[in-house]
């Protein structure tokens, strides 16, 4: 199995190189999805979250309010640890459950958003990151997700820069290109992926 870090400031295009490289072949661990699901209505996750923020996190319907949370925890840098340190190990649970049950000779990609913000790189065998100009980024987040200029600016300069990034990469995709060209990129890297995946398996084993 080779395990795959893969990262990438907010509108980079991460998103869109993970659906490519799973329509090559690769299995998907999303941490963003499971960071969702283990704080879902009725699970023990939830209840720490309440129990360290409040009622008042919880919308009409007893699930989590995210924005209200997230205007609590993004003010507040001992409220975002707070908040991490119930999170992160439910998340890094989930993954490992998931992670074994992929097959011996699959290549897992766990997509993190902050790999690098958080020293991650060593758990991986490899780490990708999905790059953009900061301009791009800016764009995408205003025109495609409706951000205000500011809340993208905000959140762009909350996360580590494109130069940290890059220092802990492997693999570099450039998605500061039409998408046909974005696609040839990810089929490239998809074949060196395997090319590791076999290079590392015991002599004999296919």
């Amino acid at each position: 199995m080779l395990k795959v870090g893969l990262t990438g400031g907010i509108g980079a295009g991460k998103s869109e190189v993970s659906r490519l490289l799973v329509k090559c072949g690769a299995v998907l661990i999303d941490a963003d999805r499971i960071a969702r699901e283990v704080v879902a209505p009725g699970t023990p996750g939830l209840a720490s979250v309440v129990e360290a923020f409040g009622e008042e996190i919880l919308a009409a319907d007893g699930s989590l309010d995210r924005p209200r949370l997230g205007a609590i925890v993004f003010a507040d840098a001992e409220r975002l640890a707070t908040l991490n340190a119930i999170v992160h190990p439910l998340v890094g649970t989930r993954s490992r459950e998931l992670e074994e049950a992929a097959a011996e000779d699959a290549v897992v990609i766990h997509d993190v958003p902050l790999l690098t913000e958080n020293s991650l790189a060593p758990l991986y065998d490899v780490v990708i990151v999905v790059d953009a100009a900061p301009e791009t980024q800016l764009d995408r987040l205003v025109r495609l997700r409706g951000m205000t200029e500011e809340d993208a600016r905000a959140r762009m300069a909350a996360q580590a820069t494109r130069e940290q990034r890059r220092e802990i990469a492997d693999i570099v995709i450039d998605n500061d290109v039409p998408l046909e060209e974005l696609e040839q990129r990810v089929k490239d890297v998809w074949a060196e992926l395997v090319r590791r995946s076999r290079a590392s398996r015991p002599s004999g084993v296919e």
